[in-house]
């Protein structure tokens, strides 16, 4: 019966967002808490909750804090070289911004937080999105499946839990595994290169002095799901060209919130206005080392993530906008964001809390090991990798390597099959993972892109799973798995 209701409660969450029929927020509460009634359990769901909400407490502190940061540094500017230097390199050409967005969010991915990944992926090619009309899911889908792949590295979390659960060197797991990620990322890049084709042919290419000096239009969005998909919109009186409509506009939800959305476009777009009153280029070079000590202490674990993003926040704030009002200013100008992601987290919380402290998540993943084919035991790898498609999404990452990875290795031990190809199996499906609902970083992504979840969600999912079957089928064409 749990494994039933289970599956049932992440399929009505899943259907409900993507129909637009609930916002995530109201989703991730109240749909778990309802499904919590139904095993019997509600006179703990308080307990639940709370558990779910300590658990990820200091990740929406850090997510806080981060968001704070970066957009001081957007501000300031540490990021107009990189926009104008990819737009550069683009020349206003929807197929190269594209492939950019790819590569881009790879190379950021090296620090190993996807938070991180998206705030700076997001702050560098929105405005190049905005600008151009181009579909900004496309921007998201790419940005998360790019950083999936990358999250696979030792520093990323999924190596590292793969080889603490089953007692390996995690360098013996993710060495032998670099062609197979190295055929993902490829085909990220391709795939980012056919979804540009499609906006290219849907958009056109424009001259790089009108993408840096046109102004934004004042628009009425309307929500556009997925590339190529030719759906255009513009507001009244806006001109024959027309105006192809981002992802998570207003709509018809009415004229002020429209009015509103404008708004927080144009200041986002400001990133590129090289006269705008917040930018501080005596600081430029202070402000690039405190980000390059602010990775690198990520990185080696100096400190906890969340200790290090409110330091560097308050120490960047401090010292670019040294009075009071400035800096009540930045801080206001931030905290949308702020507040739709923690959120999202703390509602995120009640989810995964509901999920783990009833023991659905537990017979679901028991349910699927059970009705394996006992013939298909000497391909436990292969199993592996299939199950981690839809497991790694549905559940967290620590549900899935710390719970249901030790049972496949111990299946596939019964048929010869070594522990470090389940592991490395394993893997194979994160590109997938960065985009589930249990992630908290898909929530910056979206928020920051003003992207709607499950417009999100129906673009990314079968572009994600075709590219972890893809980084699948090259282990075993290399031999990996």
């Amino acid at each position: 019966m749990l494994t039933i209701l289970g599956f049932t409660m992440i399929a009505t969450f899943l259907v409900l967002i993507m129909m637009k029929k609930m916002s995530p927020i109201a989703a991730l509460v109240l749909i778990p808490a309802l499904f919590c009634v139904f095993v019997g359990k509600g006179a703990k769901l308080g307990d639940y909750v709370i558990d779910g909400v300590t658990s990820l407490a200091p990740t929406a502190a850090m997510l806080m804090f981060a968001i704070v940061y970066f957009g001081v540094m957007i501000d300031v500017g540490l990021f107009d070289p990189i926009v104008r230097g990819i737009l550069k390199f683009a020349k206003a050409d929807p197929l190269r911004i594209v492939v950019g967005t790819a590569i881009l969010a790879a190379i950021v991915s090296l620090d190993g937080d996807g938070s991180t990944t998206f705030m700076i992926t997001v702050s560098a090619m929105y405005p190049l999105y905005k600008r151009l009309k181009m579909s900004l899911v496309v921007m998201t889908g790419v940005a998360a499946m790019a950083n999936g792949v990358m999250n696979t590295l030792p520093w990323g979390g999924p190596t590292a839990r793969a080889a603490t659960a089953l007692k390996l060197d995690a360098s013996d797991i993710f060495v032998p595994m670099i062609p197979a990620l190295a055929a993902g990322l490829a085909f990220v890049i391709a795939l980012s290169y056919v979804l540009g084709r499609r906006e290219r042919k849907r958009l056109g290419v424009l001259t790089l002095d009108a993408v840096l000096v046109e102004e934004p239009e004042q628009e009425t969005e309307t929500v556009l799901v997925g590339a190529g998909a030719g759906a255009k919109s513009s507001a009244a009186g806006s001109g024959a060209g027309g105006s192809a409509a981002p992802t998570g506009g207003p709509g018809a939800e009415g004229i002020a919130d429209a009015a509103t959305d404008d708004d927080d476009d144009d200041r986002m777009l400001k990133v590129l206005d090289p006269n705008r009153t917040t930018l501080r280029p005596k600081l430029y070079w202070f402000n690039a080392l405190l980000t390059v000590t602010l990775l690198t202490a990520m990185i080696m674990e100096w400190l906890p993530i969340p200790v290090l993003f409110l330091l560097g926040a308050a120490l960047a704030l401090t010292v670019n906008f040294p009075h009071m009002p400035d800096q009540k200013a930045r801080l206001g100008a931030h905290a949308e964001n702020v507040l739709n992601v923690s959120g999202m987290v703390f509602a995120a919380a009640v989810f995964t809390g509901v999920l783990t402290g009833t023991g659905m998540v537990d017979h679901m993943a028991r349910w699927l090991v059970d009705n394996i084919p006992d013939g298909m035991g000497p391909h436990m790898a292969f199993v592996t990798g299939l199950l981690s498609i839809p497991l790694t999404y549905f559940m967290s990452n620590d549900g899935f390597y710390f719970g249901v990875l030790p049972v496949l290795a111990e299946a596939g031990a019964a048929h010869g099959v070594s522990p470090l190809e389940i592991a490395r199996a394993s893997l194979i499906a994160q590109p997938l993972h960065m985009s589930s609902p249990l992630v908290p970083a898909v929530y910056v992504l979206v928020g920051m892109a003003k992207v709607e979840f499950g417009d999100h969600t129906k673009f990314v999912v079968k572009w994600a799973i075709l590219t972890s079957l893809a980084i699948l089928g090259a282990g075993i064409l290399f031999g990996i798995i």
